[in-house]
């Protein structure tokens, strides 16, 4: 009788400390992909950030494409308007910011004078390198979301999840192949 409760409570114990290890590996990994939502938020505010310089030097040289210009500064709005949303409502604001962006500097290539630009170039040089960081922070999210999703969905830690509130998360992708690639110089 006494080794039945002894193993009872063995097993009670390693049942109780799998559960709390269930949970704080939820909880880091739910941290992580936080931490990389904010890597990804990052990026995009720079991107935005960058949008009213573009702007302003295109205009000095494109004075008719004010309407291309608009259609940026548009999507910049609507993109930054919606900077707290969840991943999957904001990814459409900012497949329309890219390819704005793609549009602005492909009509850019009709003037040379801009083209040779100093501020120019130095802008898109500073968008290249920012698409490739959101490229990259993004990889680093949705890496993050992949494991965290795993572990909500398989079992046993599937249970854990249910019993704490732990929900899968939604992945950050850009639909728009233009937005998707970085803006060739």
């Amino acid at each position: 009788m006494v080794a039945l409760v002894i193993a009872a409570a063995a097993v009670t114990l390693v049942l109780l400390l799998s559960l709390v290890v269930m949970y704080n590996r939820f909880v880091r990994q739910r941290t992580l992909v936080d931490e990389s939502w904010g890597g990804i938020d990052v990026e995009l505010t720079r991107r935005h950030d960058l949008i009213p310089n573009l702007v302003e030097t295109v205009r000095g040289y494109a004075a008719h494409e004010q309407a291309l210009l608009q259609q940026l500064v548009v999507a910049r709005e609507a993109a930054t308007a919606h900077s707290r949303d969840q991943p999957a409502q904001r990814e459409s604001y900012e497949d329309t910011l890219g390819g704005a962006i793609a549009s602005v500097l492909v009509r850019a290539e009709a003037y040379p004078d801009l083209k040779a630009h100093h501020g120019f170039l130095q802008l898109q040089r500073e968008l290249t390198l920012t698409e490739d960081r959101i490229a990259a922070a993004r990889r680093f999210y949705n890496g993050n979301v992949r494991g965290y999703n795993t572990r909500v969905r398989t079992f046993p830690s599937n249970l854990v999840a249910g019993m704490f509130g732990f929900t899968a998360r939604d992945f950050f992708e850009l639909h728009d192949p233009a937005a998707r690639a970085a803006p060739q110089i």
